[in-house]
This record gives C-alpha cells, sequence and structure tokens, in this order.
C-alpha cells in the first residue's frame, strides 16, 4: 500500500516507517499537520496514519479538512490521548480507526490490513431505486451520483445500518456528534433536512421524525 504518515515525534516516525517499509509499503511522511496537508493534496495515497497532536495544525482539524476533498482514503489516528471522548472526536473528524500508543507493531500492521479490507468491500445499501456506497460517499439514483460530505454519509451509513428500526436522537448525536447539546441537535436536523432533499427522487423513501423520540429510515 501506498501510506502517508504524519507523526512529529522523530523516533517513533523512524521506527513506524522502517517496519512499514520492511513489509513491502511505500511510505510517505510529515512532520507537522501543515505540511501533510499540502503533501496529501499533491498526492494520492491508499491510507493516511495521523497522529492527533500534531504541531501547526492537529490530526483531527487536519482530517475534517482531507475529507472536504478526498473523501475515500482510510484515516487511521495513533494517539497519546486515551480517554473515550477523544476517540469519539476522531471518528467525528473523519477517521475511520482509532490506535492508542504505546501500541505493538503488529497491531498498527493488523490495522492497516483492516482497513485496506473494508476499502476493497465497498460496501453498498440499497435503498429503493437509491444505491448508497459509504466507503466512496456516492448516493446514486438511476443514471446520476450525488456525492455526499462526510457527516451526511456518516449519518445515512448510521441509519441505513438500523433501517426500519426507531433511532433514538440522543443515540445518533452521541454517536455522530459526541454531545447532544442544543447546538448539536440542530446542527443534526439540518443534516436530516439535507439527505431528505438527497432522497426526494423516491418517494418511498423517507427518513420520519417521530417527535420526541427519533429518527427512521424506510424504503
Amino acid at each position: 500500500m501506498n501510506l502517508f504518515l504524519a507523526e512529529d515525534d522523530a523516533s517513533l516516525q523512524e521506527i513506524l516507517a522502517i517496519s512499514l517499509r520492511k513489509r513491502g509499503h511505500e511510505v510517505t511522511l510529515a512532520n507537522d499537520g501543515v505540511d501533510a496537508l499540502l503533501s496529501i493534496k499533491e498526492h494520492t495515497f491508499d491510507l493516511l496514519i495521523l497522529d492527533v497532536m500534531l504541531p501547526k495544525l492537529s490530526g483531527w482539524d487536519l482530517a475534517e479538512t482531507v475529507r472536504k476533498f478526498q473523501s475515500r482514503v482510510p484515516i487511521l489516528f495513533i494517539t497519546a490521548k486515551g480517554e473515550k471522548e477523544d476517540m469519539i472526536q476522531s471518528y467525528i473528524s473523519g477517521g475511520n480507526d482509532f490506535l492508542r500508543k504505546p501500541f505493538h507493531l503488529e497491531e498498527l500492521f493488523f490495522r492497516i490490513e483492516e482497513l485496506g479490507k473494508r476499502t476493497d468491500k465497498m460496501e453498498q445499501f440499497q435503498l429503493g431505486k437509491f444505491t448508497f456506497n459509504p466507503v466512496r460517499q456516492e448516493l446514486s439514483f438511476l443514471h446520476s451520483t450525488q456525492i455526499l460530505s462526510h457527516k451526511e454519509s456518516a449519518l445515512l451509513h448510521y441509519l441505513c445500518q438500523k433501517k426500519g428500526e426507531l433511532l433514538p436522537r440522543k443515540e445518533v448525536l452521541l454517536a455522530l456528534w459526541g454531545n447532544d447539546d442544543f447546538f448539536s441537535a440542530r446542527n443534526m436536523d439540518a443534516y436530516i433536512s439535507k439527505l431528505r432533499k438527497r432522497l426526494k427522487g423516491d418517494e418511498n423513501v423517507q427518513i420520519l421524525n417521530i417527535r420526541g423520540l427519533g429518527y427512521k429510515l424506510i424504503t
């Protein structure tokens, strides 16, 4: 795989780069978030490995920026921060997996292989006349395809995984926004409205708002 590694600890960066190259991977390096962003914009990678606490631009901010122009590439965060909130923030910012320091190299190799397999499988959901690919963040209808934002895709994916079930608002907010405060709730409602507009081509596909309880995706 063609890997990108952003890690500001020079010793750890060297160890990881040598180990990954020995396993046959190509590895491009960066020491801070700004240089990392420039490199990611200029090249295509199979996987991004980002330290959360990067100088100049944090791994989380870097991932959020990357997701605006690169929706498909898997992102693996590595960090010494191990709180539940940190893990949630890693997924909210666009990450696909999260690895706490210190870790064994074999665990890193396993995560990389699994993310590679996940990308290859290209999981798809059939929603009436729509086909949704959460990896590519594509929503296709007949001969046209819409590219969803990362948050739209994450929300629709969550609904698809529990299609036909009532999803409590709090559950969705905590899973995708990390909290259930007023502003997050308003933000989620806005994304629900966006998804409804994208799905209006098939009247049988609906995201129902069960007042005071939550949402339900039906097809």
